[in-house]
C-alpha cells in the first residue's frame, strides 16, 4: 500500500463543525503525502464553512443534513467512482456508504463492537476501530493514512482565514478583550449562564472589555441577551452605548469572521463546543471549561502538538500550549455521558460546581492580572456583581468608564 499513488481523494465527514475543523490534520496530512492529488471533502450543509479558503481543499461537497436517500440519489449518481481513495472520518451508516459510492480503495473509522461493524470492515482496505481506547479525535482521523504516511512530529489544527469584521464592531472593539461562548449545542455541556455573567462582571472590574459569542439561533441569541442583561440588572444601567464594555455579538459572525475575532483576542473563555476548539486552532490564549466529556476524546488540539495523546482523562487544571482545560470535582467526572440525566437537555453537576470564581483566577493569570486574594475588593460574588457596572452587546473603543451600558447589534451589523 504504502507505494499507491492516488490522483483523486474524497475526505467524508458528515458530522457537526467541531468535528470537521478536527479533521484538517487528516487534509493535511493527506496533501503532504500526495501533494498533487485533488481533495474534495464531502460534509453536511452548514458544517463545511470552518473549511472554506482552505488551500489545500479543492471543493467542499455539501449534502442536506438529515436528508434521506431518496433525495441523495443525484449526489450519489455523481459520485460514483469519481475518486481513487475515501477517507470515511466518521463511522456512521451513511459516510461508509457515500465512501463505498464513491471510490474503490477506502480507509474509515468503525465502532468494532457495535452489530453492524462487520459490513463496514468488509467494504474498507483500512478499517481504524474507535471503541477500543480512549483516543484523541485528531488521531483517530490520521490513523486513517497509516498504511501509506508516518505519524507527523507535529500536528495542527488548521483555522479558516480571516474575514474583516462587521465595521460597527470594529470601530468598537477596544485594544485588549476578552472572548466568551455563551451556549452550547446541547444542555449537558452548557455552562450555567448564571456562572457567566458573575465571571463577566469580574473580567469588567479588571477594566476588560468582554465579547458575548453565539450562533444565530433563536436559543443561543437568548442565552447571551440573559448573561448580558443580568450583569447590567445587577450592575445598573449607565453610561452611552459607545461606552459599552460588553459585546453581545451572537449571530452576528460568520466562521471566518469568528477567525478574525479570536486572533484578536487576549483570551478566549468557552464549553466544550466547535467555537473552543476554532480559538485553540487560531492559537489565542484558551480556557476551556469542560463537564461530562471525556477531554482524550474531544479536547481542544495543542498546536504543533505531536501526534500522541495530549490530555489525562481527569485533572482539575489541565495546561497545554495555549490552552487550559479545566474539568470539575465530583469523582464521577468525567462519565462520558449524556449529563446527569442521561440526555440531551440534562444539569450536569460537573459543570454547575465549577465555579466562577476558579475560572476568573485563571483568567487573571493567563492575563498577568492579580488574583481576586490580592484584590482590595476580595472575591468576585452577589456583592461584588451588584456594584458592578452593566454589560454590553458591542464593546465601543471609548476610554474605559467604572460604568458601562450594553450595545447589542442586530444581524446586519448595526448597533441598536
Amino acid at each position: 500500500m504504502a507505494a499507491d499513488n492516488f490522483a483523486r481523494i474524497l475526505v467524508i465527514c458528515t458530522r457537526q463543525i467541531g468535528d470537521v475543523l478536527l479533521t484538517t490534520p487528516l487534509i493535511d496530512a493527506a496533501k503532504r503525502r500526495w501533494p498533487d492529488a485533488r481533495l474534495d471533502v464531502l460534509g453536511f450543509a452548514g458544517t463545511l464553512g470552518v473549511l472554506r479558503g482552505n488551500p489545500q481543499i479543492d471543493r467542499l461537497i455539501e449534502v442536506p443534513a438529515g436528508s434521506g436517500w431518496l433525495r441523495s440519489l443525484a449526489l450519489i449518481g455523481r459520485l460514483w467512482r469519481r475518486y481513487d481513495l475515501a477517507l470515511i472520518a466518521q463511522g456512521s451508516d451513511r459516510a461508509h456508504l457515500y465512501g463505498a459510492v464513491a471510490a474503490r480503495r477506502r480507509s474509515g473509522l468503525v465502532e468494532s463492537k457495535r452489530s453492524n461493524a462487520w459490513w463496514k470492515k468488509a467494504l474498507l482496505d483500512h478499517a481504524v476501530a474507535v471503541d477500543e481506547d480512549p483516543t484523541h479525535a485528531v488521531l483517530e482521523k490520521l490513523r486513517l493514512l497509516e498504511p501509506w504516511a508516518a505519524p507527523q512530529h507535529e500536528v495542527r489544527v488548521q483555522a479558516p482565514p480571516g474575514h474583516p469584521l462587521p465595521p460597527a464592531l470594529a470601530a468598537r472593539l477596544r485594544e485588549r478583550y476578552v472572548v466568551l461562548q455563551v451556549p452550547t449545542i446541547v444542555h449537558y455541556k452548557q455552562w450555567p449562564l448564571v456562572h457567566q455573567s458573575v465571571l463577566v462582571r469580574g473580567l469588567l472590574d479588571d477594566g476588560l472589555q468582554v465579547v458575548l459569542t453565539g450562533g444565530p439561533s433563536e436559543g443561543d441569541r437568548a442565552k447571551t441577551a440573559q448573561v448580558a442583561r443580568a450583569v447590567e440588572e445587577d450592575g445598573g444601567a449607565s453610561g452611552t452605548a459607545d461606552d459599552a464594555r460588553v459585546l453581545d455579538v451572537a449571530g452576528l459572525l460568520d466562521l471566518n469572521q469568528m477567525a478574525t475575532l479570536l486572533h484578536g483576542a487576549a483570551l478566549y473563555i468557552g464549553p466544550d463546543t466547535s467555537i473552543t476548539h476554532l480559538a485553540a486552532a487560531c492559537g489565542t490564549p484558551v480556557i476551556a471549561i469542560y463537564g461530562p466529556i471525556d477531554p482524550r476524546l474531544f479536547g481542544p488540539w495543542p498546536q504543533a502538538h505531536p501526534a500522541s495523546q495530549p490530555y489525562v482523562e481527569r485533572a482539575r487544571r489541565q495546561p497545554r500550549a495555549t490552552i487550559l482545560l479545566l474539568q470539575g470535582d465530583p469523582p464521577c467526572v468525567p462519565c462520558n455521558a449524556q449529563g446527569c440525566e442521561r440526555h440531551n437537555d440534562s444539569r450536569s453537576e460537573c459543570l454547575e460546581t465549577l465555579l466562577p470564581q476558579r475560572v476568573l483566577d485563571e483568567a487573571r493569570a493567563k492575563l498577568g492580572l492579580p488574583h481576586a486574594a490580592e484584590r482590595a475588593g476580595g472575591p468576585v460574588g452577589a456583592a461584588a456583581l451588584a456594584s458592578a457596572a452593566p454589560v454590553a452587546s458591542v464593546a465601543s473603543a471609548a476610554p474605559e468608564t467604572p460604568a458601562a451600558s450594553a450595545l447589542h447589534f442586530d444581524i446586519d451589523g448595526a448597533a441598536r
